[in-house]
């Protein structure tokens, strides 16, 4: 029989080794790739996704919440609705002050719910789905750029602006959260819909009233924690807040209508800023009910909302029968990010009055990871 000389040179065990060598390699490369681990091996407290806006610079939207909670151990999937180069705030700070400054501006890009929900087909496609919390918050405010830089020349030729024509909001980008909604409770059915509902501050809509109704008539039931503010409070429940007892009543009507635990996180009763909690364990059932006092702090920040909601999910899902609890860190610890930013700005020889000042994050994650409760809730009879 003839021998190749080559094989004759090598030996036939090596070419057999050889073949095999090859015969592995293009198993491999039909293997299934390695698996996600979020998935795999979960932790302990949830898997998280987050949709909300994106600044490049600054502290606000995705970049608020993410991160705080990470530090709590829970694994965040972020979709940025918006990418802006730094927070629309101050541009709007700067028109209704007297200190305008025109050269604020900002730029970026707005995802629209068609790509919102391309995103979420190319999760499904791969078999990544499975969450056990949906964070909302500022991603349902769609900023339009152009209008604010609209605004800032009509307020340079002293026109009065608009707040609430400064904020273009997305009927069919929320309609499409909606969609998010089911399709990740038909992955997971106990998913737990975490919505701060945007829509205004001060007695001022960001947002136009139809988006109001789309909040009031298609979110709020299939929510199952709501962070309102005292004037949301009163646009989805189309009460007026003026007492206690009132931002009591405000929360029952919410759960009436849907989410189990509410959380109004700021009122202002004469003169005295509150957090009031809510948490309706079975329906049918009176909820208990607390209140905090928060001390007031000289100045406005931006992505306080955003850092609030993320951490009410982080604890309230590490207690989540001692709403209180939850409510009495995440207040603790937003309070000492608050105190560190203003005292760094003073440091810095800054008017900490003159416009919104950006949150020292990073600077305070030992107060998001193991917050000092200075702040107590007091639960009513």
């Amino acid at each position: 029989m003839f021998v190749s000389p080559l094989i004759a040179r090598i030996g036939s065990s090596s070419i057999r080794s050889l073949s095999n060598f090859r015969t592995r390699c293009l198993k491999q490369l039909h293997m299934a790739p390695p698996p996600i681990l979020a998935l795999a091996i979960p932790s302990d407290t949830g898997r998280v996704l987050s949709i909300q806006s994106h600044t490049v610079q600054g502290y606000v939207g995705n970049k608020s919440a993410v991160f705080p909670l990470q530090l709590l151990g829970y694994d965040v999937d972020p979709i940025n609705s918006v990418q802006f180069s730094n927070h629309t705030g101050k541009l709007l700070i700067s028109l209704h002050s007297k200190n305008l400054r025109p050269e604020i501006r900002c730029e970026g890009q707005v995802l629209n719910g068609e790509q919102l929900w391309e995103l979420i087909e190319g999760l499904e496609a791969n078999g990544l789905l499975y969450y056990t919390h949906l964070l909302t918050g500022s991603d349902t405010r769609t900023y339009n750029v152009n209008k604010l830089s609209y605004l800032a020349v009509k307020k340079m030729s002293s026109a009065p602006p608009s707040t609430a024509s400064s904020y273009i909001g997305s009927v069919s980008f929320l309609n499409t959260v909606l969609k998010v909604v089911d399709k990740l409770r038909s992955v997971n059915p106990k998913l737990k819909f975490v919505c701060d509902p945007v829509l205004g501050d001060e007695g001022k809509l960001y947002v136009p009233p139809e988006l109001v109704m789309v909040y009031r008539e298609k979110v709020v039931p299939v929510a199952s924690v709501l962070t309102p503010n005292q004037f949301e409070a009163e646009q989805l429940t189309g009460s007026s807040i003026t007492s206690e007892k009132d931002g009591q009543e405000a929360c029952n009507i919410l759960h009436a209508a849907g989410p189990s635990k509410v959380v109004i996180t700021s009122i202002n009763i004469d003169g005295t800023l509150l957090l009031i909690g809510s948490h309706q364990k079975e329906k049918g059932q009176s909820p208990d009910q607390f209140k905090i006092v928060i001390p007031k702090i000289p100045a406005y920040f931006t992505g306080t909302g955003d850092l609030t909601t993320a951490l009410l999910l982080g604890w309230s899902n590490k207690y989540p029968n001692d709403l209180d609890k939850a409510a009495e860190l995440a207040v603790s610890s937003v309070q000492a990010l608050l105190l560190r930013t203003l005292a760094d700005y003073q440091k810095a020889g800054y008017d900490c009055q003159s416009s919104s000042l950006e949150i020292r994050l990073i600077q305070s994650l030992d107060d998001i990871r193991n917050p000092e409760v200075k702040y107590r809730a007091k639960r009513y009879n």
